[in-house]
């Protein structure tokens, strides 16, 4: 998708912007699980999710390509509007993000902190996708989809500082929504000329790019139904799901009560906030434990945006 020195330009460009973001070994952790883990930790950005990144090399594209004063739209559950809203703030743009009702009141407020407009419709991310390109056509404003190669150019800084620090990976677990995270990982290997399997991780209640996979084909879900909404896509992007079926070595589920699990190990073992989707990959590298033991793993910790009350039942063991 690009060159090392396209993605080396654009990893430049994001880090006059977020600083590297660390990956740690925890013995805790590793104790835990009986494996050898690395997580890197996206959680620890200013947004608290590696999102940040792929909207700022999103709005340096934009800039180069349309009035600015258009403004931009796109539809999210939360991180990709949050990355947009602070992006669009820089390059002094405004920005209108589409959610779903009931979405995350903390991340929509956040949102309107970084000064985006934050309208709600529909009753889950497709139907607010949906909505946003419709918006969009009737405002003139840019449309910002979901996945798309800028997003994917900056994103990808996370995946070369992982390999650069970290050497001789055998296999990286990431999860999986619209397909930024992934794809990005993918294009940093391969460009990196890098053997490491890839692995995304899906919710069980929101499979839609696992059947994708094992399918060979797009397969849309009539609902998507998890706690970890990073997670929850019904309608898997197409260019995004050829670069996954080329590039990544597995797609795996893991049920709402394996993340809740995991959330509470990240929060006990390393004292670190991991939201749902943040915590696929641990639920899934410990459920495939007798694989990965004697491996070098590395697990991406992509965000820690989950409202407190919300957090507050899952550390108590109470009903998501």
């Amino acid at each position: 998708m690009f060159s090392l020195a396209e993605l080396r330009d654009a990893a430049d460009f994001v880090h006059q912007y977020v600083a590297p973001t660390p990956t740690i070994q925890w013995p805790m952790l590793d104790r835990a699980t009986g494996l050898s883990l690395y997580v890197k930790h996206e959680n620890h950005t200013r947004l608290g999710a590696f999102k940040i990144r792929g909207g700022l090399t999103f709005c340096r594209y934009l800039g180069t390509s349309v009035e600015v004063n258009r403004g931009l739209i796109s539809a999210t559950r939360g991180n990709h509007g949050q990355s947009l809203a602070h992006a669009a703030s820089r390059f002094g743009m405004a920005a209108t993000i589409i959610v779903p009702h009931g979405n995350s009141v903390e991340k929509n407020a956040a949102m309107r902190a970084w000064g985006a407009e934050v309208i709600e419709h529909g009753d889950d991310f497709q139907e607010a996708a949906e909505y946003a390109f419709s918006y969009a056509s009737q405002t003139d404003l840019v449309m910002v989809p979901p996945f798309h190669r800028e997003l994917v150019r900056g994103v990808a800084s996370y995946g070369l500082e992982l390999f650069d620090e970290i050497k001789r990976l055998d296999r990286v677990y990431v999860p999986v929504g619209m397909g930024s995270g992934i794809c990005s990982l993918i294009t940093a290997r391969d460009a990196l000329g890098l053997k490491t399997e890839i692995i995304g991780v899906v919710a069980k209640g929101a499979d839609a790019v696992r059947q994708s996979f094992i399918a060979g084909k797009v397969i849309q879900t009539p609902s998507a139904k998890t706690f970890a909404d990073g997670v929850a896509c019904r309608s898997p992007d197409a260019a995004a799901f050829e670069i996954i079926k080329a590039g990544a070595a597995d797609i795996v589920a893991v049920d709402d009560d394996q993340i809740a699990n995991a959330m509470r190990l990240y929060f006990s073992s390393c004292h670190t906030l991991a939201e749902g989707a943040g915590a696929v990959p641990l639920a899934a590298a410990m459920a495939h434990r007798d694989e990965n033991i004697g491996k070098k793993v590395a697990l991406i910790l992509t965000g820690a945006n989950i409202d407190r009350a919300d957090y507050a039942r899952i550390l108590s063991g109470e009903d998501k």
